[in-house]
Formats: structure tokens, C-alpha cells, sequence
């Protein structure tokens, strides 16, 4: 592949993928700690695990991966150009909406360790299932690139 990443573009593209599957992996696990945190009262010792657990999951994993995983990929996307086709104009609306989960996650983890509780725990239950319609619609996109 041309462009400013030469030889270097294939190693890009597999550093973008391996960080997209970490900050998925986190974006599944996050709504189910909460599921599970959500069955303990605010202020109980469970409480309190669960709060640091969601921190951790956040600012070891998520986060981070989620700077990579759009580092990488704004990388590959100036090396191919943004004239490659309609998909990856679709492709980066849902990276952003996904993105913009990703914040309504991290708020809802601050609002538990303030001792805020919204929902319950069928709601996060349903809500962990939201990262898998953008993966499966995106992975489409990429693969096919079907505009």
C-alpha cells in the first residue's frame, strides 16, 4: 500500500485492529460490571470494589484503547485518503457514535461512584448488547465496502 506509511502500513492496520478488539472487549465488560454493581447498596464494601474495578476497566483499558484504536485509524485513513468511497464516511459516523457511548459509559461509571444509581440491572443488561450492532455494522463495512 502507497501513501506516508509505506511498509509500515500493514503493521498500522494490525496494531488499529488489535486496539479496536481491546476497547470492544472493554466496551462489553463495562456494562455488565455495572449490571453486577448495581446489586449493591451505595456505600457497602462490594460497593466500593466495583468502583474501583470500573476505574481500572476505564483508565487501563477503554480509554487507552480507544486513543490508539483512533490514532491507528486516522492513520490508515490519511494514508488510503478520505475519497475512498461512501463506506468509510458511514464507517467513521458509527466509530464516532460508538465513541459517544463510550462517554455515556465513563459517565455512568462516575455517577456510581458517586453513589448515583439510575438504572437498574436489566437495563445495563440490554445496554451491553449495544457495542455489537456497531462492530457487526462496521466489520460489514470495512469487508464489503459496499458504496
Amino acid at each position: 500500500m502507497e501513501g506516508f506509511l509505506g511498509h509500515a502500513y500493514l503493521w498500522v492496520k494490525a496494531a488499529h485492529i488489535i486496539f479496536v478488539i481491546f476497547w470492544m472487549a472493554g466496551m462489553f465488560m463495562m456494562p455488565r460490571y455495572f449490571a453486577y454493581h448495581s446489586q449493591y447498596a451505595s456505600g457497602s464494601d462490594e460497593d466500593a470494589k466495583w468502583i474501583e474495578r470500573e476505574l481500572k476497566l476505564m483508565r487501563i483499558i477503554i480509554n487507552p484503547a480507544m486513543i490508539l484504536a483512533w490514532t491507528m485509524g486516522i492513520m490508515l485513513v490519511v494514508n488510503i485518503g478520505f475519497s475512498t468511497g461512501g463506506w468509510l464516511h458511514v464507517k467513521l459516523l458509527l466509530v464516532t457514535l460508538l465513541s459517544g457511548f463510550h462517554g455515556i459509559l465513563s459517565r455512568w461509571r462516575k455517577e456510581f461512584a458517586a453513589g448515583t444509581r439510575n438504572h437498574g440491572e436489566k437495563f445495563y443488561r440490554r445496554v451491553n448488547e449495544v457495542p455489537a450492532f456497531f462492530i457487526i455494522a462496521i466489520v460489514i463495512l470495512v469487508v464489503t465496502k459496499p458504496f
